[in-house]
């Protein structure tokens, strides 16, 4: 079986001013045609670095995709690493030249002298051209393992990756090797922790399973990753098929979504379903629940308003809070959070509307209203649920947390109205 690992290059990934998004894609990538990855290195824009690591790496590995570091400018090394590790010259190569000056032809822009360096490629290599950018990539073998380079351009480096370097792959695979595949899926959960999903599924979590299933949590959010290995696409699905049923039907609703599901998008499919329309009131929370609503195409058809009430003269003001309840319970309260989504719901003439009230920090709290505590109202035809909730976290994660609780507490009523 081949293997690989991949190699990023750039100040600004080693030094955090960039989150590195090209390893995580070109993993997926390799794993469709059955290539798993050993590992993935970040490494800052130094020739010396560099050129160590290409070594060392290509007597680990089959298989070397390292991404940044061809731009034009003198801290763009890693041609000159790569030259130094295969012990030969950087050669003009005019073929690259022309690809170059091509895309510069095709702005109408005169070519700066300082892009032919990128026209530079050690002596032994091949260009991979690039119909994105500026920066051909290179097709090297070092100590016999096959390497590629490419832009760290995420745009440059996927088209460049699609194009020219996954069909040389498949060609460098034995066919069986083509019929070894790896499909992934995510489950995506809510209303339970890490831990207790865990208890729950753990016999399924045991490594040398196929599919190897794990987890990961964000926001009172935990995601479940299976990622399935078979001899061929049907059956890595077949595979995932079969383990997200036993995963339904051991945490039933506590799933709420699959893959590239977000809990608002799910929330708008079952009103839309339901032919049901809302509304929002929201303090904490401060347009969070309507950006989540509105990021989704096609949310006109069941939300109509929403109201950030953010000071409590606006929750008196435009929304009809009674201030006599705000000065003896105080704004975060069952009763200001009752009254924000009754009153949004009338004003509205919405079936349902969700309001929040609460104290996102990292001052206001007390020791009967410590922060993170927030109030969840849900008004709808028959009745107005309130939930108290005490949030750990941030100011950051209070709110995201608030805003999840919320839409999950429309989409259990919707699911089930008498519960």
């Amino acid at each position: 079986m081949m293997n690989a690992i991949i190699i990023s290059i750039g100040d600004e990934l080693t030094i955090g001013q960039t989150v590195d998004t090209n390893a995580a894609w070109i993993s997926q990538q390799l794993a469709q045609i059955g290539i798993p990855v050993l590992k993935q290195l970040t490494l800052p824009d130094d020739a010396s670095a560099i050129t160590c690591h290409l070594s060392s790496t290509a007597a680990m590995a089959d298989l070397l995709i390292v991404t940044g570091g061809l731009g034009p400018t003198d801290d763009d090394l890693t041609r000159q690493a790569l030259a130094d590790a295969l012990d030969v010259p950087l050669e003009l190569h005019q073929n690259a030249l022309e690809q170059v000056q091509a895309f510069f032809d095709r702005l109408s822009r005169p070519m700066p002298p300082t892009n032919r360096v990128q026209a530079m490629i050690p002596r032994t290599c091949e260009p991979v051209p690039n119909h994105a950018g500026t920066a051909p990539g290179i097709a090297a073998r070092i100590q016999n393992t096959p390497a590629f380079f490419l832009p760290g351009v995420p745009a440059e480096m996927k088209l460049m990756f699609q194009q020219s370097i996954r069909p040389a792959l498949e060609k460098l695979l034995p066919p069986e090797a083509l019929q070894r595949v790896i499909r992934s899926r995510s489950l995506h959960t809510i209303g339970i922790s890490e831990s207790d999903l865990a208890q729950r599924i753990g016999d399924l979590m045991q490594r040398g399973c196929n599919p190897l299933v794990n987890c990961t949590a964000a926001h009172a959010c935990v995601t479940i990753r299976l990622n399935a290995t078979g001899p061929n696409p049907d059956a890595a699905s077949a595979l995932l098929d079969q383990a997200e049923g036993q995963l339904r039907q051991r945490l039933g609703q506590l799933i709420f979504g699959r893959d590239d599901d977000t809990l608002a998008a799910v929330v708008g499919r079952l009103l839309t379903d339901n032919n049901a329309t809302l509304a929002l009131a929201e303090s904490c929370t401060g347009g969070m629940l309507a950006h989540a609503f509105t990021d989704i195409p096609g949310a006109s058809q069941y939300l109509l308003a929403g109201w950030v009430v953010y000071a409590n003269d606006a929750k008196i003001n435009t929304l009809n809070v009674n201030a006599a309840d705000i000065d003896i319970h105080g704004a975060v309260s069952e009763t200001v959070a009752r009254q924000l989504a009754q009153n949004a719901r009338a004003l509205a003439h919405a079936d349902y509307v969700l309001a929040t009230t609460g104290i996102a920090g990292p001052a206001g709290g007390t020791p009967l209203k410590p922060v993170g505590l927030v109030y969840i109202a849900l008004a709808g035809p028959h009745d107005t649920l309130v939930q108290r909730c005490i949030f750990p976290g941030d100011r950051a994660g209070v709110r995201l947390r608030a805003r999840n609780a919320a839409l999950d507490l429309l989409r259990k009523h919707l699911l089930d109205p008498a519960r």
